[in-house]
């Protein structure tokens, strides 16, 4: 580009910014900052140009042309030759004082530029600026604002000027009235000394090193005299400020006596002033900067303000710090600040005024005194080492302390307190119990509200800031490394600290990890030495245990596996490899999961199977017995833990079954019994577990040991104790032979196959059913458990076809007892469900159950579920339904078991009749059931079709003429499964026709596609369908069935659900149409049927059917229909009469018909004429 286009750029872009809406100015001024990026020296060459031409612009413009030329400065300004340089400094001093009057937009944005050119030329600048300050005149307000600006800027470049600019200002302090000239002034002021002790601290780097305080003492002492004597009195709250924050970088240069002499009065100057000022923050870190004035020449009045020192400046800290200005938790920093100066000077004097004041109730001195003894822990280490005893015995209340506020700050101390050495002082252990407490806090004592600048409330908790506390000082504190190990091992197993597992699991991993890699001999435990750490079998035990609920306490299974994994060589020194193979894919389990999908029962088994291989590893008798003696020890830590209790009863067994020691089995098997909580339903059910798991090595010891219990004074006694209470006693006593019935369901369940059946009606139903009497639901539910769990320990043996169950019959009879005791309309307990398996496994054991008892059996389960009231959706109960569901798949079990001994037609036949009344209830719920519960026998019983030999399936027609009217049930889940009833028996004949099981058949296929069509409401499109349905009926039934399947049609026209006889007339009139040819010879039948039937149905759409009927079998056998009309006693009945015209009133049949009745000899009745 062109100088020339240069220009007229920058001159069209300068022309625009008096444009009046504020988005075309901004866009204006940025364009120009571009432009200047890329051609600077033109650039603003051209905006001094046109303010230079535009003397009557007004201000706002010209202070936005201003702006962008500080802009461009601000990157640009080396690249400016020193022509351009004066020229830019002449106008930007020329607009800056062009009025006197304060424009402060203006006037800073033209101070702004001479501050940009001033980073380069600070001699031009300055140079300018003193021509501005006329002796004996007040300068103008934007010419101190400016020199203050560079003082900071371009230290080095003014300090050099600064006796001269002093020499100028200080006469006429005196003369300044104005409050916003004394603030500009005193703005300067602090400018200057902060510029003039920036260059003191970097005279390595200064042009004149030689430079020194005193160069500028005099002076500053002279404004002081003013400013504190003088302005500092004056009721205007602003420049009151505006002097104490001058005077606090003033005083570092102030000589040092008169320093010291003027402390006495000006310490209390600033301290008397917060009680004047809300906004304290600029009180406060002016104070600081005296106070370290004051330290840095060795003052000895400051001993004397100290008192008065320490209680403003507690009183501010203990201030609370929720609002919202950050000026507020600025002043908590200068405060703070101020502290550490104190502390540095004078530490004991400071302890003693904090300490005793941790011992107050008040909740913000308390935590004011620990943020303040937290602070110079940290920032006077040196100065507070030999005051760790006293800081530490100080801290003895704070530490009972409940406040939550309190808590965080106590926290905070105790991880200052890490980083310094304070821990290994004796008291120190009692700081790391105090966060491993709060470690253990639960979540719903945690805070509500949050902490200041926290979204997050949960995260400025008490329990969270000592989490992350004690992971910091852990991992990060390498002096704490020997504190913490082994020390931290000790919280593992006590109740109160188990909200604090995963925390500590964690610290303890990163520990052990660092003492591993500083060598065996560092990381192994001498427990002699340590007498109050855990023992490794009460380690192991409670990893363990903890580890069966893995997602609690932010994951503490996965903690206490990594732990387990890392500790093994202090466990045994066997299980390094194995451990290190096997707790990774634990590890990766339960990554794969959420607390949502894990299926709890295969975790624990995971669990279980990682104990058993452990202990089969170690295989020292001494050691398995040691380990079970502190499982057991640690069942009463557990009682509110009832699933982890219940786990640690399986852990128990795990570990007997593993003992060789039949003595120390026993033993532990009657302290069991005599321990346990039995009103509690998961004690009672992990104390059966354990028992059934320890008779898989033990079976007589375990069987021995509750026989010996039942028969002991201590039973007994305990019997005799309750009986006192009699309220009480009932419940308490069943509660007892509860868990005993369950102990001997799951040694039985657990046991091998190959001892058990030996025992299982001499030793372990003995014992179970002497308590069948009972009417507690409780003791009964437990019942039906355990000979659940003892007839399926039967049928899986080996040995289960050559044994001969002699209590069968009289289970049988006891289950089928429990199910009609419940309630008839509602399903409440499992106990159904229970009984039905029981059956179910019963079933396939020998001897087999006589007719009777077989029928029994069903007819008592299917009233038992059929009569319920429908079942709950899932809104209503998602356990209700869950009980319904598995209670339906039991009772399906037990039908397909019960099947599954009779796979004929004939067996098919009976579990279908007992089905038939349900199938015809009036109550559609129950129809639904019965509907599904046929299907599922009908595919099961097709499924396992096996036809050795090419014989009759005799019963179809029966089948499909009580199944095919469902199709048009009023309920749409009904007909679909009356659909796949007719698919499976056409397929069933099939089968019995000698096709394979994976043959498909075309027209069979078809009912398949008509199941969309019995879901639409619309009637017509209904009974379409089902005459699709009866046409493919039609096509597959062989002839020898269709007389069985009309007849059970023409049951179905008197079925009470209209829609079922309706349709049975559809397809009833469809298979005439289709193979009424073949049935001559069972007309009279036919007809004879259908008379009495019209007789007996109250539908009027039978009758106009049942014409439909007769017309359709005089189309094909018109003498024979006929002669069956004819044939009928007279008079003739209503719906003879009916039938008789639609036989003869139809074209070609009528001429045959009179034929007939010609040849025969009689007259031709009077209605046909």
């Amino acid at each position: 580009m062109t100088e020339s286009s240069m220009k007229k750029l920058a001159s069209t872009l300068l022309d625009a910014i008096t444009d009046k809406d504020p988005l075309v100015q901004e866009q204006v001024c940025s364009a120009l900052c571009s432009l200047g990026e890329a051609r600077p020296v033109e650039t603003l060459r051209a905006c001094e140009e046109y303010l230079r031409q535009h003397d009557k612009l007004a201000h706002p413009y010209r202070a936005a042309v201003l702006r962008a030329m500080e802009r461009v400065l601000s990157s640009r300004a080396s690249e400016l030759d020193k022509d351009t340089a004066s020229t830019i400094i002449l106008l930007a001093s020329s607009e800056m004082t062009k009025t006197k009057d304060l424009v402060w937009d203006w006037q800073q944005a033209a101070s702004g530029v001479l501050v940009a050119v001033g980073r380069q030329f600070i001699s031009k600048v300055m140079e300018e600026l003193l021509r501005r300050l006329h002796p004996g005149t007040l300068p103008h307000c934007a010419v101190l604002h400016t020199l203050a600006s560079l003082s900071v800027a371009n230290a080095f470049g003014v300090v050099p000027f600064l006796p001269s600019v002093l020499s100028s200002l200080l006469p006429v302090l005196g003369v300044a009235k104005q409050d916003t000239v004394r603030v500009a002034f005193c703005s300067a002021l602090q400018r200057f000394s902060e510029g003039a002790l920036e260059y003191l601290a970097n005279l390595d780097r200064a042009p004149d090193p030689t430079v020194r305080k005193d160069a500028f003492a005099t002076d500053i002492f002279s404004a002081y005299d003013v400013l504190f004597h003088q302005w500092l009195q004056s009721r205007e709250a602003k420049l009151r400020l505006a002097v104490v924050e001058a005077l606090g970088p003033m005083s570092h240069l102030l000589p040092s006596e008169r320093l010291e002499e003027q402390l006495p009065k000006l310490l209390p100057g600033i301290l008397a002033l917060y009680k004047k000022h809300a906004e304290t923050f600029y009180l406060s870190k002016s104070l600081g900067q005296i106070l370290e004035a004051a330290v840095s020449v060795g003052s000895r009045t400051l001993e004397t303000q100290l008192d008065a020192l320490l209680a403003a400046l507690h009183s501010q800290i203990c201030v609370p710090v929720e609002s919202s200005s950050p000026l507020v938790m600025s002043n908590q920093k200068e405060v703070l600040r101020c502290f550490t100066v104190l502390a540095c000077s004078s530490p004991d004097r400071l302890l003693a005024f904090l300490l005793p004041r941790l011992d107050t109730s008040n909740e913000r001195t308390r935590v004011g005194t620990l943020q303040v003894v937290r602070h110079v822990i940290n920032s006077a280490a040196a100065q507070m080492e030999d005051k760790k005893p006293f800081i530490l015995s100080s801290m003895r209340l704070p530490l009972l302390d409940t406040n939550s506020k309190v808590k965080r700050a106590v926290v905070q101390v105790i991880s200052a307190m890490a980083h310094h050495g304070y821990l290994e002082q004796p008291g120190g252990e009692a700081m790391i119990e105090y966060i491993v407490q709060q470690c253990a806090l639960p979540p719903e004592q945690e805070p509500e509200k949050p902490g200041p600048g926290s979204k997050d409330p949960k995260a400025d908790s008490v329990r969270a800031i000592s989490v992350r506390t004690l992971y910091l000082v852990s991992t990060t504190v390498d002096r704490m490394s020997h504190v913490l190990w082994p020390y931290l091992l000790q919280f593992l197993t006590p109740v109160r600290f188990t909200g604090a597992l995963t925390p500590l699991c964690r610290s303890l991993v990163h520990l052990a990890q660092k003492r591993q890699e500083a060598g065996a001999d560092a990381f192994l435990i001498q427990y002699d030495a340590h007498a109050s750490l855990p023992s490794p079998y009460a380690v192991t035990g409670r990893l363990l245990v903890v580890s069966s609920s893995p997602y609690l306490g932010d994951g503490r299974g996965a903690a206490a596996l990594r732990l387990l994994s890392v500790l093994h060589p202090n466990i045994h020194p066997l299980l390094g490899q194995h451990w290190e193979t096997t707790v990774p894919l634990l590890l990766g389990y339960l990554d794969e999961h959420t607390e949502e999908t894990l299926p709890q029962e295969e975790w624990e088994e995971k669990l279980l199977m990682f104990l058993r291989d452990t202990l089969a590893i170690i295989s020292d008798n001494a050691w398995i017995c040691q380990l079970s003696l502190e499982l057991c020890r640690q069942l009463p830590c557990y009682d509110e833990a009832p699933q982890e209790k219940n786990f640690l009863y399986k852990c128990i067994g795990t570990t007997l079954g593993a003992a060789s020691s039949k003595e120390v089995v026993r033993k532990h098997l009657q302290e069991l019994l005599e321990t346990a909580r039995y009103q509690e339903e998961a004690e009672r059910e992990g104390l059966a577990c354990c028992f059934g798991i320890c008779a898989i090595s033990h079976l007589e010891d375990t069987l021995a040991q509750l026989e010996d219990f039942v028969r002991s004074e201590v039973f007994r006694k305990s019997i005799g104790i309750l009986n006192i209470f009699k309220d009480r006693s009932e419940n308490e006593v069943e509660k007892v032979k509860s868990a005993l019935i369950l102990c001997y369901g799951h040694v039985a369940a657990r046991a091998p196959r190959e001892l058990v059946l030996a025992k299982v009606e001499s030793d372990i139903l003995r014992n179970i059913c002497q308590h069948f009497s009972t009417k507690d639901p409780a003791l009964k539910l437990c019942l039906v458990q355990s000979v659940c769990m003892v007839s399926r320990a039967i049928c899986s043996s080996t040995q289960a076809g050559s044994f001969h169950f002699t209590r069968k019959a009289e289970l049988v009879a006891q289950m089928m007892e429990f199910i009609r005791a419940e309630p008839p309309d509602s399903l409440r307990t499992p106990i159904r469900k229970k009984a039905m398996l029981t059956c179910t496994y019963l079933v396939s054991v020998e001897p087999a159950l006589d007719e009777q008892a077989r029928a029994d059996v069903i007819h008592g389960c299917l009233h038992s579920i059929m009569a319920l009231l429908p079942e709950p959706k899932e809104e209503d109960g998602g356990c209700q339904k869950s009980l319904y569901l598995e209670t339906l798949h039991a009772l399906e079990d037990l039908l397909t078991s019960l099947l599954q001994r009779n796979m004929t037609p004939q067996g098919l036949q009976i579990m279908i009749e007992h089905l038939s009344p349900w199938i015809k209830s009036p109550r559609g719920h129950e129809r639904a059931r019965a509907l599904g519960l046929s299907a599922l026998l009908l595919r099961y019983f097709l499924e396992h079709l096996r036809v050795s030999a090419l014989v009759p399936f005799h019963n179809l027609g029966l089948l499909i003429g009580l199944f095919s009217p469902r199709c048009a049930d009023l309920w749409p889940a009904t007909r679909q499964e009356a659909v796949d009833c007719v698919y499976s028996l056409l397929y069933l004949q099939l089968g019995y026709e000698g096709f394979s099981r994976d043959y498909r058949d075309d027209v069979a296929e078809r009912l398949l596609s008509l199941k969309d069509g019995l879901v639409h409401p619309d009637p017509a499109i209904l009974f379409h369908t089902c005459h699709s349905v009866g046409q493919i009926i039609a096509k597959r039934l062989p002839p020898d069935q269709l007389i069985s399947l009309l007849l059970t049609m023409f049951e179905a026209l008197g079925d009470p659900e209209k829609n079922c006889s309706r349709a049975a007339t559809v397809m009833i009139n469809c298979l005439l149409q289709e193979r009424g040819g073949v049935l001559q010879e069972k007309v009279p039948e036919i007809v004879s049927v259908l008379r009495s039937k019209l007789q007996e149905a109250q539908g009027e759409h039978v009758l106009p059917a049942a014409q439909h009927s007769v017309y359709l079998l005089a189309t094909q056998h018109c003498a024979a229909v006929v002669s069956s009309l004819l044939g009928s006693p007279l008079p003739l009945d209503r719906c003879i009469q009916a039938a008789m015209p639609t036989s003869s009133w139809q074209g070609g049949p009528a001429g045959t018909f009179c034929s007939e009745v010609h040849l025969s000899g009689g007259p031709a009745p009077s209605w046909y004429c």
